[in-house]
């Protein structure tokens, strides 16, 4: 091994570290490494830059703009609905639900379909009086599965495609990974509503765990007249700063003031809503004039009015609240909304919610003001996963949202039949969609999830260096000296599993520019097409089963299907088994 060889792999090894303990935000702490090796004159300018162009990457982004716009204007949401309320039985229902779910993940981005389906499938199996958790992972694992149909079905496959294109090689066409795709959704189905259906857990959700549990942390008391602090302000009043508590709302009369802020005069009669360490409230008690309503009769529901929401969230792995506090993210002002509880782990985190540092997966039950709405719209820090159904009808327009799917179904029929690249009949589809006021500038926008981009286009630069370095083909003939006496089929399961870890521990469009340059160095040593290794990386790095960080969807089910680490781990493995036999099987059947 040469110095550069070392350097190289201490570096993407001190990533990892980096990335599995969350030091900083995936994208930022990749881009990190990138700027090292540019500094240190391993890259070039020009091939630190690459990554920033590449046609799949570039198509990602436009991929985001077409995806929002459908999801938009709620066609999806409605036949989803309708699909759900119609079925009788409950693996008919699922059954009926998933397989169009799985058609939608094909061609849209799945992050949104999970987020927007979530609410959907908790309230329907509550009206049912089932457990959200019987399906939730499903939901999460059935959009994985339907992103292996087409190109245009996950990030991971478009960035692969997109390096191939970088090398001079010949990219996937629109349906080739359904080869793969659909031998490996249909088998995934069969497991999860039969095995997979009877090893998931039945439990409540995050919500209905704290419902069961409301007089546990959150109290009630009465400001008498004796209090000395009435007409002063809730800061003045020493209400803001208290060991564990936190004021979450007044009620005053007929009124209602939720969230509560610094400036919010304290007057007679109010009765003061606490959440928190209700342990701690001997504390308060002490104050003169406030008395504790002991026999209060006021649950989690009584908190919401005309103007406020109790919303369930998780936070993202993008967030830009991880690391902070809540008290010092500024949480309150800067969403309109008050945090309730914090959920970690299925269980609840219980200390001060304003000292809480926050967690990608974190679910946050939120006491949200009129405000909310608007500005989580404008933020990726975390994922709503409750029915916000006033505000969000107001967005949806029936004939918008068709025009949308339609240009959707234009643009696949343009791939198909070869008549634009993919990148090309995307760029059209974005255009359509502007000219025609179905999405705006603004809104496109902000559907671009820009931090996904720069992990990606910075992962571009990593896989350059290892194979500049000549690291790829070392571990490439490292892996082909173990493997080659046992057959292709071996090697590309040692592929496999490699790309598999990689997902599961960073992120799977990471793992992907990491692994396909090994790939293509393994095929050329073997002298054997190119094609077949790329199809395992691509369908490896999406197959996330086994964990609830390796990808963002098993991350925004975790919290409020109430699951446990090891729930991923017991359904997730003998799945990712399953997809990985499969795979194997038929690339090297069809391609070798």
């Amino acid at each position: 091994m040469t110095w550069e060889m070392i350097f190289v792999a201490m570096m993407i090894i001190g990533m990892f570290g980096a990335l599995l303990l969350e030091l900083a935000r995936p994208d930022l702490i990749v881009f990190s490494v990138l700027v090292v090796f540019l500094l240190t004159g391993l890259l070039t300018t020009e091939e630190a830059l690459k990554g920033f162009s590449n046609e799949g990457m570039l198509t990602i982004a436009l991929l985001f703009i077409v995806a929002g716009a459908v999801q938009k204007h709620g066609i999806i949401n409605q036949l989803a609905y309708k699909w759900l309320a119609d079925s009788k039985t409950v693996k008919g229902s699922m059954l009926k639900f998933f397989i169009p779910t799985a058609a939608f993940s094909a061609f849209l981005n799945n992050t949104p379909i999970v987020v927007t389906f979530t609410p959907m499938i908790k309230k329907w199996a509550e009206e049912n009086n089932l457990a959200p958790s019987k399906f939730l992972i499903p939901l999460s694992y059935v959009t994985i599965l339907g992103g292996t149909l087409t190109l245009l079905g996950t990030s991971t496959n478009l960035v692969v495609h997109g390096m191939l294109l970088d090398l001079g090689l010949e990219g996937f066409s629109l349906f080739q990974l359904a080869v793969v795709g659909v031998p490996i959704t249909i088998i995934g189905f069969i497991y999860l509503f039969t095995i997979g259906y009877r090893l998931l857990p039945d439990k409540m959700g995050f919500r209905n765990q704290i419902q069961a549990e409301s007089r546990e942390y959150i109290a009630e008391m009465k400001v008498e007249s004796g209090f000395r602090n009435i007409n002063k302000s809730v800061q003045d009043a020493g209400l803001r700063e208290l060991k564990g508590l936190y004021l979450i709302e007044i009620i005053r009369g007929d009124e209602r003031i939720s969230p509560v802020k610094s400036t919010t005069i304290i007057q007679e009669g109010d009765r003061l809503i606490f959440t928190g360490l209700i342990s701690t409230i001997a504390d308060l008690q002490k104050m003169k004039g406030l008395t504790l309503e002991t026999g209060s009769d006021l649950e989690l529901d009584d908190l919401k009015n005309g103007s406020t929401l109790l919303v369930e969230a998780v936070v993202s792995h993008q967030s830009s609240l991880l690391a902070k506090s809540i008290k010092e993210s500024k949480f309150r002002s800067r969403f309109d909304a008050g945090v309730l509880a914090v959920h970690r782990n299925n269980e609840r985190v219980k200390s001060k919610i304003g000292d809480i540092v926050l967690k990608p997966g974190d679910t946050l039950l939120l006491l949200a003001g009129s405000d909310f709405i608007e500005k989580y719209q404008e933020s990726s820090d975390f994922y709503v996963v409750s029915s916000l159904n006033a505000p969000s009808r107001l967005q949806e327009n029936p004939r918008k949202g068709w025009f949308s799917v339609g240009i959707l179904i234009l643009m696949i029929g343009l791939v198909t039949f070869g008549v634009l690249s993919m990148f090309k009949a995307m760029a059209l589809s974005v255009l359509l969609m502007l000219l025609f006021k179905v999405i705006r500038v603004e809104e496109a926008k902000k559907y671009v999830q820009f931090n996904i981009l720069l992990l990606i286009a910075s992962a571009f630069g990593i896989g350059t260096v290892m194979t500049k370095s000549g690291l790829a083909q070392l571990i490439a003939e490292a892996l082909l000296s173990i493997g080659k006496p046992l057959g292709v089929v071996v090697i590309l399961m040692f592929l496999y599993v490699l790309t598999n870890i990689f997902t599961e521990l960073i992120t799977n469009s990471a793992a992907a520019v990491l692994m396909l340059p090994i790939g293509i160095e393994m095929a050329d040593s073997l002298g054997i097409s190119y094609v077949g290794f790329a199809v395992v990386i691509a369908i490896a790095a999406s197959a996330s089963f086994i964990t609830p960080i390796g990808y963002q969807t098993n991350l925004i089910v975790y919290g409020p299907g109430g699951y446990k680490f090891k729930d991923y781990m017991k359904i997730g493995i003998p799945l990712s088994l399953l997809v990985m036999i499969t795979t194997v099987t038929i690339v090297s059947w069809i391609w070798f």
